[in-house]
């Protein structure tokens, strides 16, 4: 669980200045906020109790939640609405997909706005989450999150393999043979399922020594030899090693599936699959670390509220909406990734040795 103030912060700010809302410098705002986000169903839920609850606050406040079927709808859902002039007023966002809409000028700065708030400041977050989502210095989205990349496992197959649980500090070459172990290709089984994507393989290139990008930002450092060394080692584990679903395989059954059907034995992925995986009851299962080349490494995930730009027609910031920004809604939200505001999460620890 996870409390709300930076929802009902955004929620708030965008009310009183938006291009539709309204700021008469009272107690109280008015106004349509229309919200995009996406999630799984636990997720939705949760957004609609927290806009109810905002509603016995602001009850001259209309908020519209619009609710994509996935991040890919989200996004082709933003990019046509702003493209016809009609844009949602907030919306959540992932890093790897903001700089596009940064980069275009159309999500408003937020900076000045929590700078004058007296709710919380910028201290409160954890750093690797802000700094996700600053464009040519400043902060262009507030954090709903910040995750890392691990190693769900299935422990009841480990043990029918006589393998032990993988320990804290785990190589790579040990997180091979295991994977290797716990394929069973009769049985459909397989080891290991991962993504084949670039933000899957950057933790196992740093912990290598290498680089994706160059220094000079010219292009990609993957063709150097700290690089190529796990990217040939992920492809053996699905052309040598055979410890992964074919392409064929994913597609008639994706791996989180696969994972909660049993039939799989790791799957690489962020805490995104937790609240899915906690519907699991026919065995159980833990996460560990990712395994390490030379030095231990991982990759952060963060998503993001951010506001649409109305051509600079937005009220300046200031006015009572920072006084009241987090308070207006008690509650809580259902999150599958740890909080990125530190007093929502006090006992967690974001690594050093983790980049996003």
């Amino acid at each position: 669980m996870r409390s709300v103030p930076a929802l009902s912060f955004v929620l708030l700010a965008l009310v009183l200045a938006s291009c539709g809302g309204d700021d008469g410098g009272g107690d109280s705002a008015s106004g349509n906020v229309q919200f995009l986000v996406f999630g799984d169903p636990e997720e939705l839920k949760a957004y609609r109790e927290v806009i109810a609850a905002f509603k016995s606050e602001e009850p001259d406040v209309r908020v519209q939640l619009v609710e994509a079927s996935d991040r890919d709808d989200l996004l082709a859902r933003l990019a046509t609405s702003i493209a016809g002039g009609r844009p949602p007023d907030l919306f959540l966002l992932n890093y790897r997909f903001y700089g596009q809409f940064a980069e275009k000028g159309q999500l408003e700065p937020i900076e000045e706005r929590v700078a004058e708030s007296d709710a919380f400041e910028e201290q409160d977050f954890y750093p690797q989450a802000l700094d996700a989502f600053r464009f040519d210095g400043k902060l262009s989205c507030l954090p709903q999150n910040i995750s890392s990349l691990v190693v769900y496992y299935n422990k009841a197959l480990f043990r029918k393999a006589g393998l032990p649980l993988p320990r804290g500090d785990w190589t790579w070459k040990e997180f091979v043979d295991t994977a290797v172990k716990l394929t069973d290709r009769k049985r459909e089984q397989y080891g290991l399922g991962v993504e084949p994507s670039l933000i899957r393989i950057a933790p196992f290139v740093w912990s290598n020594g290498g680089e994706l990008v160059r220094e000079d930002l010219s292009g990609f450092a993957l063709d150097g030899p700290t690089a190529q060394e796990p990217l040939r080692q992920f492809m053996l584990l699905h052309t040598a090693y055979r410890a992964i679903p074919s392409e064929e395989e994913v597609e008639a059954e994706d791996d989180e599936s696969r994972f909660m059907n049993g039939r799989l034995g790791m799957i690489l992925s962020s805490r995104r699959s937790t609240p899915a995986f906690r519907t699991i009851t026919d065995f159980d299962w833990e996460v560990a670390p990712l395994p390490r080349f030379k030095e231990q490494a991982g990759i952060l995930h963060s998503d993001a509220y951010c506001l649409t730009n109305c051509s600079g027609t937005r009220t300046p910031p200031g006015g009572s909406w920072s006084s009241r920004s987090a308070r207006r809604v008690s509650g809580s939200l259902r999150a599958p990734d740890v909080p990125s505001r530190r007093s929502a999460r006090s006992r967690s620890r974001t690594p050093s040795s983790t980049r996003v």
